[in-house]
């Protein structure tokens, strides 16, 4: 069975040396042979020097703020007076606005296509014609190397709609044609010839 024991007291330990703790390190003095811990010495030297550091601070600002102020010459304000322009004299006015003209609308004269014009013209029909009964190839634009659209018969009466466009390659002048179906392509000028409308 394990025995109650009261603990040491701490106090009365002042004679025991604990194996654990290391002696405070002292410096020896060489003059007056006294012990003095160090941070003490280094302390006092740290709190001289801010004192120090503070005075010289407070004399150089008292010495700062001691001088005269700078002189300078006195700045006359320039005076800006505004003026405004002379407002025109109002010149008369009529009573009631001037009225603008109302535009007329001119409607855009609509060809006579029941009369053959003498030459191929844009807005006039046109007969297939001198293919000895071949027909002529609608294409795709006004050349021989664009696609072929429709082979249209000798006879037929086409709107002429665009051009003359000029194929220099074949030596031949194109007009762009509508179909009576509204099918569109280009055909050779050589085979059309002006025709009066239906």
């Amino acid at each position: 069975m394990a025995r109650y024991q009261i603990p040491p007291d701490p106090r009365n330990d002042q004679g025991k040396k604990d194996p654990e703790k290391r002696p405070r390190r002292l410096r020896r003095d060489s003059l007056n042979g006294v012990q003095e811990p160090i941070p003490w010495r280094w302390l006092g030297l740290g709190l001289l020097v801010t004192v120090i550091s503070i005075a010289l601070a407070l004399a150089l600002v008292n010495s700062l703020l001691a001088r005269p102020p700078l002189e300078t010459a006195p700045i006359e304000p320039t005076l800006i007076i505004l003026t405004a322009p002379p407002s025109p004299i109002p010149s008369p006015t009529s009573p009631l606005p001037t009225p603008s003209p109302i535009p007329t609308f001119t409607p855009i004269p609509t060809p006579d296509t029941a009369v053959a014009p003498p030459e191929l013209t844009v807005g006039f029909y046109a007969q297939v014609a001198n293919t000895d009964s071949f027909g002529i190839n609608l294409r795709g634009g006004p050349s021989t190397s664009n696609a072929l659209i429709q082979l249209v018969d000798e006879g037929a009466l086409v709107l002429v709609i665009g051009g003359p466009e000029a194929d220099e390659a074949n030596n031949r002048l194109w007009w762009q044609v509508q179909l009576d179906d509204g099918t569109e392509g280009w055909a050779a000028g050589e085979f059309l010839v002006p025709a009066a409308g239906p």
